[in-house]
C-alpha cells in the first residue's frame, strides 16, 4: 500500500523528484510521532500514534521516492511516496 507523505524544507534544491531518500522517524511525549528527510533535510508535521507509518519491522529503514517539491509564501514543501505495511 502506498502512502504520501509531506516534509517542509527551508531550502530550495535540497532533493529533487524522483530521489530516492532514508526517513527517520522521531517521538515525542504522549506518543506523537514525526519524520526527518535525512540527513536534516526536511521535517513532517506531528502525527499521532494511530496515523503513524507502519512497516513490517519497527527496525527496517523508511526510504521513499520524492514525487513533487511544492512552494508557497510558507516554503518548500517536499511530497514522498513511501510503501506502508
Amino acid at each position: 500500500m502506498k502512502r504520501e507523505m509531506k516534509f517542509k524544507m527551508e531550502r530550495p534544491d535540497l532533493v529533487a523528484p524522483g530521489d530516492v531518500v532514508e526517513i527517520r522517524e522521531g517521538t515525542l511525549p504522549n506518543s506523537v510521532y514525526y519524520y526527518v528527510i535525512e540527513p536534516a533535510v526536511a521535517m513532517s508535521g506531528n502525527f499521532p500514534s494511530q496515523e503513524r507509518y507502519k512497516r513490517a519491522n519497527i527496525h527496517d529503514k523508511i526510504t521513499g521516492t520524492v514525487l513533487d517539491i511544492e512552494e508557497n509564501p510558507r516554503g518548500f514543501y517536499v511530497v514522498v511516496e513511501l510503501e506502508e505495511a
